[in-house]
């Protein structure tokens, strides 16, 4: 198989956290990941007054006087790191998308849409999965962090009702997706029905790379996303154990290595 090469190496990154995963915490991932994804940071009006009232039900948020100020100066101090940064974000509006696109492409970072929270919270004002159910708005978003000039993911998940998710990533590949971030759930099956899915829509050596996340912790779990077709895997909250981060960087790295020598 052909696969696209995301850009970070090795495939591994550390998925976002909210209110937890910032430029420290990439840090200290860094000897074992290739990327770390900030955030998720609310852009927003709307989306801000849901991370209050999230907050206010004691659950981790960043809540940054300025927003996008705030991803600046994270970006800034992983400047010297040897790592990919990349920065999820949610947004009721696209034009702050926008804007914080503009922020990671100076920083060569990656720019993540958040089409994944499922809080109640931020998909009663248009985030998070509700975009899943949303399409076009998704790609509305994709189109407009692509033009600003970044390299954009679309972090998503499976069992979501009404869904399709192949067909979901078809389409954002069309409005300009680099990456799409498959949070599995307990349909592990769909990942590689994402990459057939992309496959189907651009040549495999041009489709956007894969990266599936959820219950990534040993050998064999990275074995079985990759064997599924991913590009990469990420881990999400262990992702401050640095025993799971070995593992699983060893893991990636053996694999790679196995499909290279065949």
């Amino acid at each position: 198989m052909t696969r696209p090469s995301p850009p970070f190496s090795p495939p591994v990154a550390a998925a976002s956290l909210s209110g937890q995963s910032d430029a420290d915490w990439a840090k200290a991932a860094a000897q074992y990941v290739g990327c770390a994804f900030l955030g998720g940071i609310a852009l927003d009006s709307k989306s801000r007054d849901a991370a209050r009232k999230l907050r206010e039900r004691d659950r981790e948020e960043f809540l940054p006087e300025d927003p996008l100020e705030f991803i600046t100066s994270q970006l800034a101090e992983l400047e010297d790191v040897p790592i990919h940064p990349a920065v999820n974000v949610r947004s009721a509006t696209v034009e702050p998308v926008r804007e914080a696109a503009v922020v990671c492409a100076s920083a060569d970072a990656t720019l993540e849409i958040n089409a994944h929270c499922r809080q109640e919270e931020m998909c009663a004002v248009g985030c998070g999965e509700s975009l899943l159910r949303d399409t076009d708005r998704l790609c509305e978003y994709v189109s407009a962090a692509a033009d600003a000039g970044a390299t954009v993911s679309v972090k998503v998940r499976t069992e979501v009702d009404g869904v399709d998710l192949p067909e979901t990533a078809r389409q954002v590949a069309t409005a300009g997706v680099d990456l799409v971030h498959v949070d599995a759930m307990d349909s592990e099956h769909v990942v590689g029905a994402v990459v057939d899915a992309l496959e189907a829509e651009t040549s495999p050596a041009n489709r956007p790379a894969v990266v599936a996340n959820n219950g990534v912790r040993d050998r064999e779990t990275v074995r079985e996303y990759l064997g599924d077709g991913a590009d990469a895997v990420s881990v999400g909250r262990p992702s401050d154990d640095a025993d799971v981060l070995s593992r699983v960087h060893e893991a990636t790295v053996e694999w790679f290595s196995e499909q290279r020598i065949e």
